[in-house]
């Protein structure tokens, strides 16, 4: 959702929202959400200034009544927002960005979400900077001096410390420094003071993720380098290909075979509707007993927290909970990097892989679509995250459908909406959106509320008892509807070899015997999608009591496509050659009858001529005589080709002529040698080379183009004087007539 619409409804006249980013303050230990604005103003004489407008919010901001204005740093010459890597951390592209703000007077930490959002909020505020350029004016902010403390007296007490002149007010930055501290209050107004004396103003010695509580908790949490940052360059940069690299990437992708080849890896996958509970109970039962190191964990939770706040604001203690008890739950024998975490209300999805295969991931972006109340609130639908994993696109979907055992048809319309509304930007801007089922490898897990229907509870129970679930599973809701192809299709799902998952008493194996008394059901579920995959297991976790929901987990080897550096090297260069060769032999080329052409006693306006013949070669092309540099014109005033441009067709010809003629504009130039017939015309085909044509000759002198006072001093016709005397004869006339001017003007 665009939460800069939020931010316009608290801005003035003139003030304008360029584009927003949800983020983390990180202060020390703590961790406060903000929402950081990019606010332009116009000024009256046509020039623009900045300043970043940070907003506390509960909530997702939806209207201006949702966020609290904290501080306004401008953008002012000694800004800075760049990124960070903290310290002892591990690279790799897709995790949360860690970037620091820098004024004179002020620095702070935030972690902003991976994704194109951040991409072009980095952009937009790196191209709102003034630069250092001398020429242009400081920025004054004046504009935001309806922001001081004064303004605000109307509705609330004045904080304490709180001057009136805008230079002095603590914390705004004068020109040139810091942000604004405004504890607390919008604008308008509204809001309530908050307490800063948690705030430090220091620059942090080691900059911490966001899950973290200290960094030797994380250590021990997961057992790696922890979390990873992304690359500035990548963060920063809009690539677009041309055709050219368009054309080699088409024939990389059709040869991927000739210089990759299949290696599986092996997948955990598991999801688990926590009922709104504490991690009560080690989770290593569930994620790592008895099985060999995973190199990738897909873990997804549901109903992660059912309180009411919840529901309305975006901070929940429960994902800190549940991250620690993941992270505590991993396999022992391997060190695993925390990717990515998404979470849309109660609906949480980590990924995480080996600390050896962290280089081989890209192109990560997580996104989420909420088809609960009026289809769209976040009680209900999808989070995922897609990432490229050596040389195979991968696709991890988490989602809660619609519940109650007459709602099939509600949960497959959940289902088709997160497929159609899951969007993820690409790292070239100008490419349309990658959707779920763009991906070669697609993980599909979670709370799908499918049910089993027309059996009573006794008979559910009664079958399960006996442990027929053959028998059982022929009145899931999910495989009927699949059968159909209605939802899923083209998915596959393990076959179902333990009891349902839902609904147990949460202190004990019994079933629940609660008034609602609902009938046992597999809700919880785990499909794939995709070539090269194969399940190792697929089982639920009996031993787990925290919610009325058991955990499920399912163990993959996945093909994934790795790449042979030696074998794309020459794959590469084949294509390339293959590119140039046809290029090659797409340029058009031409032959031309005659590229030198001397035009001998050329005569004052007397038209002489030349000709050539242009033929062409296979391919049609366009040809026309271009201007060489700092030149008006593509030749000299007295010469003129006939005609100057055209189109060949293939095995054609044109016969070009080349007219020299010399007029009185031109007869003064060539009579005192200034100018001479000398002249070089380029001859450009379009896609193709460029020809050079030498033009010579020799211009005979005569009266004409001559003026009369210099005629009157030859003693013999000028066509038999040498050129170095009549250039001689014209400078001496050049100089006699001007100081003839200096006299005539002193006596007057």
């Amino acid at each position: 959702m665009d939460q800069s619409v939020a931010i316009q409804e608290t801005l003035a006249e003139g003030e304008y929202c360029v584009i927003a980013v949800q983020g983390v303050l990180c202060e020390g230990d703590s961790r406060q959400s903000r929402l950081l604005g990019l606010v332009r103003y116009r000024l009256e004489h046509g020039g623009q200034e900045h300043a970043l407008f940070l907003y506390t919010h509960r909530r997702m901001a939806i209207t201006g009544d949702d966020v609290s204005l904290d501080q306004i740093v401008p953008v002012s010459r000694d800004f800075t927002l760049e990124e960070v890597s903290p310290d002892g951390e591990f690279y790799i592209i897709g995790s949360d960005v860690t970037v620091q703000l820098d004024t004179a007077e002020l620095s702070l930490v935030f972690q902003l979400p991976f994704g194109s959002q951040t991409r072009m909020f980095l952009h937009e505020v790196a191209r709102a900077c003034p630069g250092f350029d001398s020429a242009t004016r400081d920025p004054e902010f004046l504009w935001l001096s309806r922001y001081k403390c004064a303004e605000l007296e109307l509705e609330m007490p004045t904080p304490r410390g709180c001057n009136s002149d805008l230079d002095t007010w603590p914390g705004y930055a004068t020109i040139g420094g810091g942000g604004s501290n405004f504890d607390g209050l919008r604008p308008n107004g509204k809001g309530v003071p908050v307490d800063q004396s948690s705030r430090g103003q220091d620059k942090p010695e080691s900059l911490q993720p966001r899950q973290n509580k200290s960094r030797s908790e994380i250590t021990d949490m997961v057992r790696s380098s922890t979390i990873t940052v992304s690359d500035k360059a990548h963060i920063l940069s809009m690539q677009k290909f041309g055709l050219r690299d368009t054309i080699v990437k088409s024939h990389l992708l059709q040869k991927e075979e000739d210089y990759t080849y299949i290696q599986n890896f092996r997948f955990f996958v598991g999801t688990y509707n926590v009922n709104g509970q504490s991690p009560k109970e080690c989770l290593r039962l569930w994620l790592s007993n008895g099985i060999q190191a995973p190199d990738v964990y897909c873990v997804g939770f549901q109903e992660l927290d059912l309180s009411k706040e919840a529901f309305f604001f975006h901070d929940t203690p429960k994902e800190e909970e549940w991250f620690k008890a993941v992270s505590e739950g991993l396999h022992l024998d391997a060190k695993y990097a925390k990717v990515k975490l998404i979470r849309l209300v109660g609906i949480m999805l980590l990924l995480y892989v080996r600390q050896e295969h962290a280089a081989y991931i890209s192109e990560v972006e997580a996104e989420t679509v909420g088809t609960g109340i009026m289809g769209r609130m976040g009680n209900k639908g999808g989070v995922a995250i897609r990432f490229q994993f050596h040389n195979t696109s991968i696709c991890i979907v988490n989602s809660h459908l619609a519940a109650h055992i007459e709602e099939y048809e509600r949960r497959n319309q959940d289902y088709k909406d997160i497929c159609s509304r899951m969007q993820f930007c690409q790292p070239d801007p100008s490419l349309p959106p990658l959707t779920i089922s763009n991906h070669d490898v697609i993980l599909w897990l979670g709370d799908l509320n499918y049910r089993i229907e027309e059996l009573d509870v006794e008979k559910v129970k009664k079958l399960i008892e006996e442990k027929d679930f053959q028998t059982l599973y022929a009145y899931d809701q999910l495989k009927i509807q699949v059968a159909a192809k209605t939802v899923f299709e083209g998915f596959t799902e393990g076959e179902l070899t333990f009891q349902p998952t839902y609904k147990y008493d949460t202190g004990s194996d019994d079933w629940d015997t609660s008034e609602k008394c609902r009938a046992p059901a597999w809700c919880d579920r785990i499909l794939w999608k995709g070539k090269n995959i194969t399940q190792l297991s697929y089982q639920s976790h009996m031993a787990l009591k925290t919610s009325d929901h058991k955990p499920v987990s399912s163990v993959f080897d996945i093909g994934v496509r790795v790449i042979n550096d030696e074998l794309y090297r020459k794959t590469l260069e084949e294509i390339v050659r293959s590119l140039d060769k046809m290029e090659n032999a797409n340029i058009p080329s031409v032959s031309l009858s005659k590229r030198e052409f001397c035009f001998q006693n050329v005569k004052y306006m007397q038209l002489k001529v030349e000709s050539f013949t242009i033929h062409n070669g296979q391919v049609p092309c366009h040809f026309e005589f271009i201007n060489k540099p700092d030149e008006e014109s593509y030749c000299k005033q007295w010469l003129n080709a006939n005609p100057s441009r055209g189109f060949l067709l293939p095995d054609s010809d044109i016969e070009i002529d080349l007219e020299l003629f010399v007029n009185k504009t031109t007869a003064t130039k060539l009579n005192s040698g200034e100018d001479k017939i000398e002249d070089i015309l380029v001859l450009h085909l379009d896609r193709g080379k460029d020809y050079f044509l030498s033009v010579s000759g020799n211009y005979l002198p005569s009266c004409f183009g001559s003026p009369i006072h210099t005629l009157c001093y030859m003693r013999e016709p000028i066509l038999d004087l040498p050129l170095e005397t009549i250039s001689e004869l014209l400078a001496y006339l050049a100089a006699y007539c001007f100081e003839t001017q200096l006299v005539t003007r002193s006596l007057i």
